[in-house]
């Protein structure tokens, strides 16, 4: 089959909570997941990939638009705004549907400008689901952010909101699969973007697909730490609560690789392997365990922003483009995604000024600069939940929370498992006053001030309607 002219596909794959340890090719060996060891082993693995916050609804919209949440203004998972159904009466908590990225470009948008026919097939959780947002033609959305794996309402490519009782990861993944075989060989590329529930919880034995479960009956997951709990509301189960918590999480990520490994094979069974960029990566990260923590960065009171939290899973796949099995050590964050992705399709960035992102396409194809390194010159990470705010470079991490700490500093090339908070060392002074200047300049630089979250009440228990004091305009919290 001669190869098409057409700009390449893209295929974006997104979990829901996944850790960036979860995964067998980044040293979890009690975790099959062989879909996404092959993925790694056919490209590009980044291992220092980060989200823009540390919770789902916020890491998605900074995911899709470029920008950090207090220029989007979407600063925690999404409680109010959503559809929802109680006692057979569609609803929307006390609100109105919320289309809370109303007005702003995601990187669909441009991209269907650019010929694209976008796809979604799965989790939205950016508010009023029953409506195609961002220029997506084809919408199979799930109403809420997450449920029951059996148990849960949809929009199936349809105004119409249906109960579905399938097994919710096979369902996302069979309607990626008619969108691919519909349009695999189109005369205009397309974009599907793939939002599983997988891994989050709950966990419940009945729910999830026996054989996998009894795969990971009577282990012990060495892999995983046993520390005492976190003081800030850490984790602390019983020896079966920790196994059977682990044995349902490993479950999900294993039945979602099933899936995954379906799309691909699709692609290749539609000759359109080398045609696709496939890229996989999840929403925020998760701990289990790690510092004692279960969760991600509301599984503490203050919110926290250790590794396990902040850091995702990140493979980039496309044969003859993205070299294969690379492992690449470079500090990027999902704010580069949208250039990246527009540069890889050699199209311009309209939004280019405005956004802190900056493509990290040339080392991806390249698979290193000209001095042989495979390092993005992109020196810093930063991230936010509400008032708590982080800088990161490849020595060091400050944590910084909104008004009066705690604050949090590490080493990280000595203290990888962020064990020793350096603020009140002397020592480090000049170290925590440049890197505290640092991250004031570059939020005021890229945040929005009505949007800005180091002064709205956050707590990690779901963002809600406001008024802002200022103006009467509404914004969300």
């Amino acid at each position: 089959m001669a190869k098409s002219k057409k700009k390449p596909n893209v295929l974006i794959i997104m979990s829901d909570d996944q850790g960036p340890w979860a995964m067998g090719c980044a040293g979890t060996a009690e975790l099959y997941t062989p879909a996404l060891d092959r993925l790694a082993a056919e490209g590009m693995r980044f291992s220092n990939c980060f989200c823009a916050s540390p919770v789902c609804s916020p890491a998605r919209a900074s995911f899709l638009t470029g920008q950090i949440p207090s220029s989007h203004g979407i600063h925690d998972w999404i409680k109010s705004g959503n559809i929802d159904v109680e006692d057979g009466v569609t609803w929307c908590g006390k609100d109105r549907p919320i289309e809370y990225l109303a007005g702003l470009t995601a990187f669909t948008d441009l991209l269907a400008d650019n010929g694209y026919l976008c796809g979604l097939s799965g989790k939205w959780h950016l508010g009023d689901s029953g409506r195609r947002q961002k220029s997506h033609d084809y919408w199979c959305a799930h109403s809420l952010g997450g449920d029951s794996y059996t148990d849960y309402f949809i929009f199936d490519n349809d105004d119409a909101l249906e109960h579905q009782s399938q097994y919710v990861t096979d369902l996302f993944t069979d309607r990626a699969v008619t969108f691919v075989n519909d349009h695999a060989h189109d005369a205009d590329p397309f974009c599907l973007s793939v939002h599983y529930t997988a891994p989050h919880a709950p966990w419940r034995e009945h729910e999830q697909p026996a054989e996998i479960w009894q795969h990971y009956a009577d282990q012990d997951f060495p892999s995983l730490p046993v520390l005492p709990p976190h003081p800030w509301g850490g984790w602390d189960p019983s020896a079966e609560q920790r196994r059977e918590t682990i044995q349902g999480y490993f479950t999900t990520i294993t039945a979602m690789d099933k899936g995954i490994a379906r799309i691909l094979d699709t692609l290749e069974t539609q000759g359109i392997t080398e045609e696709t960029l496939v890229f996989f990566t999840s929403d925020n990260g998760f701990s289990m365990g790690h510092h004692g923590i279960l969760g991600k960065g509301n599984g503490t009171h203050p919110m926290n922003m250790y590794e396990e939290a902040v850091k995702v899973p990140f493979l980039a796949r496309c044969p003859g483009r993205i070299p294969a099995g690379v492992v690449n050590e470079s500090l990027v964050s999902h704010y580069d995604f949208l250039p990246t992705l527009l540069e890889l399709l050699d199209m311009d960035n309209p939004l280019a000024q405005d956004l802190p992102g900056r493509s990290f396409a040339t080392p991806l194809v390249d698979g290193k600069h000209q001095d042989g390194s495979i390092v993005v010159e992109n020196p810093r990470v930063f991230d936010e939940y509400g008032p708590v705010r982080m800088i990161r470079d490849t020595d060091w991490k400050y944590v910084h929370r909104y008004p009066e700490g705690p604050h949090e500093l590490y080493h990280l090339r000595r203290d990888p498992g962020e064990t020793t908070n350096l603020v009140e060392d002397e020592a480090h002074t000049d170290t925590l006053d440049g890197l505290r200047t640092d991250l004031g300049e570059w939020f005021a630089r890229f945040e929005n001030p009505a949007r800005d979250g180091s002064w709205l009440p956050v707590t990690g228990k779901g963002q809600v309607q406001m008024v802002m004091p200022d103006d009467n305009s509404e914004s969300f919290v």
